[in-house]
């Protein structure tokens, strides 16, 4: 049973939407008792850091999303999901789930650059490693995204894709069980398609 976890912050119709696409079946719940039972975890999320994290805790999720990463279970961020799964933002002061050693700090450029904030758009993403989500296809793999936050992971082998905004950073990350994306597959059409269909396989 994948669960789509309900701690209204996310895009959680249009994730439940290209499951379903993908041939998948889930279910959207902020329930404890369901969230423990589920076989897969996606944790959507839009929005800022501090204000996805007290959603989380008014709910009282933590503690049960940690357990769960834990006991082994596929755990899927997406956008602030995947910045939730980190130690903590630059954006706020709460601390994240702490399942990825990773801090987000915000894009900075100088005045007169071009490159704009937030980081809105397709973009290309580059394998760092081997991963069940994005196969090494040698097919360029392109993504939406939109964020003005980016991780700095203190352990290189946690990063499983690079993209490139002004700066090479870490627009994918993956210890075990636990896996996180900058960006929106729910909006990336075909490429996006193809990660929710292999996280159905993981």
């Amino acid at each position: 049973m994948i669960v789509i976890v309900d701690y209204a912050c996310g895009n959680i119709a249009s994730v439940l939407n290209m499951i379903r696409k993908a041939g998948g079946d889930a279910i959207v719940s902020d329930s404890h008792e369901v969230i423990k039972q589920a076989t897969k975890l996606i944790l959507p999320g839009v929005g800022a850091y501090d204000h996805g994290m007290s959603h989380l805790h008014a709910k009282q999720l933590p503690a049960i999303l940690q357990d769960r990463a834990a006991a082994g279970v596929p755990l899927l961020g997406i956008c602030l999901g995947m910045q939730l799964l980190a130690q903590g933002s630059e954006e706020g002061k709460m601390p994240g789930l702490g399942l990825i050693d990773a801090k987000f700090k915000r894009f900075a450029f100088e005045a007169d650059s071009t490159m704009r904030v937030p980081h809105v758009g397709w973009n290309t993403v580059q394998i760092q490693k081997s991963n069940p989500l994005i196969p090494d296809n040698q097919e360029e793999n392109r993504y939406y995204f939109v964020h003005s936050y980016y991780a700095a992971c203190a352990d290189e082998s946690d990063i499983l894709t690079m993209t490139e905004y002004g700066h090479r950073f870490p627009s994918a990350y993956s210890k075990e069980n636990v896996y996180g994306v900058q960006f929106h597959p729910e909006k990336s059409h075909r490429f996006g398609l193809s990660l929710i269909k292999q996280f159905l396989k993981v």
